[in-house]
């Protein structure tokens, strides 16, 4: 095969900067909606699914039962990275990009259709964990096409802001979802629980038709094109990955436990953890958990920025290091049950420090691989690393919550050890030069 050359600028100045800002800012209305879709689960499943879906064992067990099922959506995203990935690298990145929010969209709407356990007996949980797999099939095929999008789109020292729009859907889709969730819970009790918590998932099918239309306006990138023009697309990309850039794909996985973690940590089970054991109001939490995604969202850019700046690593360690010095001091200050310190302390760990690590997540990752493999092993790393690191975190902080209610020690051990983890792959995975420029599996391999 030959080799593919990084795309020819066949534009001005100010229409690249326009197509990378208009690719940029599609993604990220694009990851919004679906990660919407994905976050209303998180959000329900604290508050509503173990009334109406496992009804027949005790509050707290119920809780982990749906944060189990919330797990299931996580175990099925790599499947579907490896699935999108494929078609991602061959068939191009804007195609996966309209399918994968058809159905997310669809699936999430179904979930507000269906009847309880009390209706329909086990039935009831059955079909919510099939739609959790359908939606982790569709957003593991997301994040990898939305982040390429906008990066292979962007000039390279403008790779980290760019890259920080797809990472803004997370906070966006939290604090929409949340918001939402805000609304219906304040409805009287045995409304919200007999309809009012289904208007959020019925809602996200006029989202979905917003996001298709958006995407449709998409270009294909210029990198993708590339490698079409030069015939260098591969048969089986994700064994190409596998084969050659293993360690890369570790390090992908690994870089992504701090931010999970840290991120449920403070919205998923932070919910929980705030309204049974910090004993804050269900509004109150769900209003600051949006009020800190509302700020994350602003202040996402500047992180991606920096690390345009500082560079990929030292901008990521300092959001590391910090996630694991706030650990404790975060414990220590809610444990009075103060709703004004639980707000700061939510917002601070939310809005700033977060950012540095998730926003910059994304040009971490893309610069890692060459173009023609990069939808697939992006992908793996993502989806893995989202698997590992935050797929199971709510599931094992509630655990370690049952284990011992009136103690934070195991649960700050585990995020101590999230952050360690992302701290050696960071370090290990930019020792070496990232591939910049549109380079193919075949350069590549030459000096592998």
């Amino acid at each position: 095969m030959a080799h593919s050359p990084a795309p020819t600028a066949t534009v001005s100045r100010s229409q690249s900067i326009g197509r990378a800002a208009r690719a940029g800012v599609v993604s990220g209305i694009g990851t919004s909606i679906e990660w919407y879709d994905f976050y209303l689960y998180g959000t329900a499943g604290a508050l509503v699914f173990n009334k109406l879906f496992f009804p027949e064992i005790n509050p707290l067990a119920g809780i982990l039962a749906s944060f189990g099922v919330f797990a299931a959506g996580f175990v099925t995203r790599p499947l579907g990275g490896i699935i999108f990935g494929h078609f991602g690298d061959r068939v191009g990145r804007k195609q996966m990009l309209i399918i994968s929010m058809l159905i997310m969209g669809l699936s999430t709407f179904c979930v507000g259709l269906l009847p309880s356990y009390k209706t329909i007996g086990i039935w009831a949980p059955v079909l919510l964990v099939v739609l959790r797999v359908i939606q982790g099939l569709a957003v593991g095929g997301e994040w990898s096409g939305a982040a390429l999008v906008a990066i292979e789109n962007a000039p390279a020292h403008r790779r980290g802001l760019y890259g920080s729009f797809p990472q803004m859907g997370v906070p966006f889709g939290n604090l929409f979802s949340t918001l939402i969730f805000s609304l219906v819970v304040a409805l009287p009790h045995a409304e919200f629980l007999s309809w009012g918590w289904r208007i959020p998932f019925l809602l996200s099918i006029v989202l979905v038709g917003v996001g298709l239309f958006v995407r449709l306006r998409l270009n294909e990138t210029p990198h993708f094109e590339a490698v079409t023009q030069s015939n260098s697309i591969v048969k089986v990309p994700t064994a190409v990955a596998l084969r050659h850039f293993p360690m890369s794909i570790v390090f992908a996985v690994g870089a992504c436990f701090a931010p999970f973690i840290f991120s449920y940590f403070l919205t998923t089970f932070g919910i929980t953890y705030g309204t049974t054991v910090v004993h804050l109001s269900q509004g109150f939490v769900l209003n600051t958990v949006a009020i800190a995604s509302a700020v994350e969202l602003v202040t996402m850019p500047f992180a991606g920025a920096l690390s345009d700046k500082w560079g990929r690593r030292r901008t990521y360690l300092v959001g590391t290091i910090a996630t694991a010095i706030v650990v404790i001091p975060f414990f220590l200050a809610v444990s009075g049950g103060s709703s004004a310190v639980w707000f700061i302390a939510v917002v601070f760990c939310t809005g700033f420090i977060h950012p540095l690590m998730y926003a910059t997540l994304a040009a971490f990752s893309v610069e890692l691989f060459p173009a023609n493999i990069r939808y697939s092993a992006t992908a793996l790393g993502y989806q893995f690393g989202g698997l590992l690191g935050g797929g199971f975190a709510p599931l094992i902080l509630t655990s370690l919550l049952a284990v011992n209610t009136h103690s934070f020690a195991l649960i700050a051990a585990y995020i101590f050890f999230g952050c360690a983890v992302t701290l050696v792959c960071v370090i290990f995975a930019t020792r070496r030069k990232p591939l910049i420029e549109n380079v193919t599996f075949e350069q590549k391999a030459a000096h592998v």
